[in-house]
């Protein structure tokens, strides 16, 4: 038996009457919001495709570029998100969104002007300080904003930002460092930010507005924080799907931060030869850090968009009659995602490796929206910005903080006895086997998600 902390009349009153969009309203709200996540991990994830050429300018070791990508960025994003989330349940979201839009964008610039290692991390804390407070805010509008049985494609559809945004920070990245430079790709990567926060600011509905200020009041106070956490606490499906998907992104975001960095090691003539081959077909130079970053994002983003809207639209079509199936589906697919990606690492050939690697992206991007979905199904309305901000603090501290540092470091000590080239590759396969843990973990959570289900 689990507990359950009811919200009381004022809340209830209050949940009732943030009705679902409806209509060419809901569908820009849908289509703002996706862009606001894209141009999130534009920010977020141009600096993997740039960590080559930052490595040499800077002179950095592997474990400084693992700080740099994950851990610095990390460290503010996942502290910041809990009390943002709670703001969140009580204010404004789209201003929230706006401001953690601007905030983030303007670091991203910032992290262009950086002339040393302690200047670029500093930079980085910065834009780990405004994408805090995005997402939690914009899954707890998106619950509101669709019906029940819409949710996990809606989700999954927000989440396409992610492998859009990085196709197009690898891609635009790589090719504007090959152009102009790194600095100049951080400059121009935080600009498109800036008008987002202008339209989330002027054009997105809080359905809190229309609602009475007494009854958004006792909504705000109807759950603490502690409340919240002995609710979640008490949840068992809860805990291990949060644990499954800090692992699943764990080895996500530990694996992509290096993924250019082990193909300039381990293919650097094949891809050489490939960016002069398509460069000379283009008409235009093309170096192998552009290279890359087009066909890491092309392979990433593209997949990853596939892997992430079927993940979804299955999901709403089989699994609303047995919740259980929000967790059977991310359990099988993170597992076939880390064979995928180790036979990629293993691959003789560039193009066989890249093509392995799309099909891994495929699978590893189809958790996103049935997972989220069963996180949301166990709690009640007036606590799904936190639910999401304790998601996003264990992913992202432990994925995204400790990942690329875990990998960078790995590299390096297997690097001393078998060279850069072997180390990297090694490091990303011991890494991938950690896939069979989130695999376990989706699988036990979902014994009881259909008693802890709440809405």
């Amino acid at each position: 038996m689990t507990t359950d902390v009811a919200a009381p009349p004022a809340a209830s009153q209050a949940a009732a009457e943030f009705q679902p969009l409806q209509g060419a309203y809901r569908s820009y709200a849908m289509s703002l919001l996706l862009a606001f996540y894209i141009v999130n991990f534009v920010d977020r994830q141009v600096i993997n495709i740039l960590a080559e050429p930052i490595k040499r300018d800077l002179d950095l070791a592997d474990w400084q570029l693992g700080v740099m990508t994950g851990l610095a960025f990390a460290g503010v994003y996942t502290f910041l998100g809990i009390p943002v989330a709670r703001l969140s349940e009580r204010r404004d979201r789209p201003i929230i969104i706006a401001a953690s839009i601007a905030i983030w964008s303007g670091f991203t610039g910032l992290c262009g002007l950086a002339q040393n290692f302690s200047q670029l991390v500093l930079a980085r804390f910065g834009v780990g300080v405004g994408q805090s407070g995005a997402t939690p805010a914009a899954h707890s509008l998106i619950v509101d904003y669709v019906p029940p049985e819409k949710r996990s494609s809606a989700l999954a559809f927000y989440g396409l930002g992610g492998p859009l945004g990085g196709l197009l920070g690898m891609a635009f990245g790589g090719l504007i460092a090959d152009a102009y430079g790194w600095r100049v790709a951080f400059l121009l990567a935080g600009a498109p930010g800036l008008v987002l926060a202008i339209l989330a600011l002027t054009t997105l509905r809080e359905p809190r507005r229309a609602i009475a200020a007494r009854a958004a009041r006792a909504e705000a106070a109807s759950a603490t924080f502690g409340e919240t956490m002995r609710l979640m606490g008490s949840k068992r499906s809860y805990c291990f799907l949060v644990c499954a998907m800090a692992i699943a992104t764990l080895i996500s975001y530990g694996g992509v931060a290096f993924l250019a960095s082990f193909y300039l090691r381990n293919h650097a003539d094949q891809v050489a030869a490939t960016a002069s081959a398509l460069g000379a077909a283009l008409g235009f130079d093309l170096g192998s850090v552009g290279f890359l970053g087009i066909a890491i994002g092309l392979m990433a983003g593209v997949s990853g968009a596939v892997g992430m809207w079927c993940g979804g639209q299955l999901a709403d079509r089989f699994a609303p009659s047995d919740p259980r199936r929000y967790m059977y589906g991310p359990a099988i697919v993170t597992v076939m995602s880390g064979a995928a990606f180790i036979c990629a690492m293993l691959a003789p050939s560039l193009g066989l490796s890249l093509a392995l690697f799309a099909l891994s992206s495929v699978f590893a991007a189809a958790w996103y929206g049935p997972a989220y979905t069963a996180a949301y199904s166990v709690v009640p309305a007036h606590m799904r910005a936190t639910n999401s901000a304790i998601i996003l603090f264990a992913g992202n501290m432990i994925g995204l903080g400790l990942g690329p540092v875990a990998v960078g470091a790995l590299s390096d000590l297997i690097s001393a006895s078998l060279g850069p080239a072997e180390g990297m590759r090694w490091a990303l396969i011991v890494f991938s086997g950690i896939t069979l843990l989130a695999a376990g973990l989706f699988w036990t959570g979902a014994r009881t998600i259909r008693e802890d289900t709440v809405s």
